[in-house]
């Protein structure tokens, strides 16, 4: 064999080793990079300020039943929420009431009471990230102060 056939030879298997290779997915359109978010501010607009110590980046899927509540508490620390299924609606001060749907992300109010509370019929799961200080909660309920 002369060295042009085996270099067609050589490039045939090279191309078909790599269109097995890369998965059916890979080879469809898709968005490689969706925002969420982008903000400076929480969901009542007060501008994000992290708290001072040895920074802790903490996170957890929450999953709260039909009718189940957060109960009032606040976040002293700034903490990001995606919804990952349901909805949720949380009641801030001053008859403020804000729905967060399935696909949305939120900044949390830091400092602020507030209750979540799944009034849907399904299942509520949320991803929560929490970016807080080292030996302090990043939730507190009244009774916790």
């Amino acid at each position: 064999m002369t060295a042009w056939p085996k270099a067609r030879a050589f490039i045939a298997l090279f191309a078909i080793t790599a269109a097995l290779a890369v998965p059916a997915s890979a080879k469809d359109n898709y968005e490689r990079v969706v925002p969420l978010l982008d903000t400076t501010t929480t969901v009542l607009g007060q501008p994000h300020a992290y708290p001072k110590g040895e920074a802790k980046v903490t996170s957890a899927i929450v999953t709260m039943m039909p009718g189940e509540e957060t109960g009032i508490h606040f976040h002293p620390v700034p903490t990001y929420g995606y919804i990952l299924d349901g909805e949720l609606t949380v009641s801030y001060p001053g008859g403020v009431e804000k729905t967060y749907r399935k696909g949305q992300a939120v900044m949390e109010a830091v400092g602020t009471l507030h209750n979540g509370k799944n009034l849907g019929t399904g299942p509520v799961r949320i991803l929560v990230v929490s970016m807080g200080v080292v030996g302090k909660s990043n939730t507190l309920f009244p009774k916790d102060e």
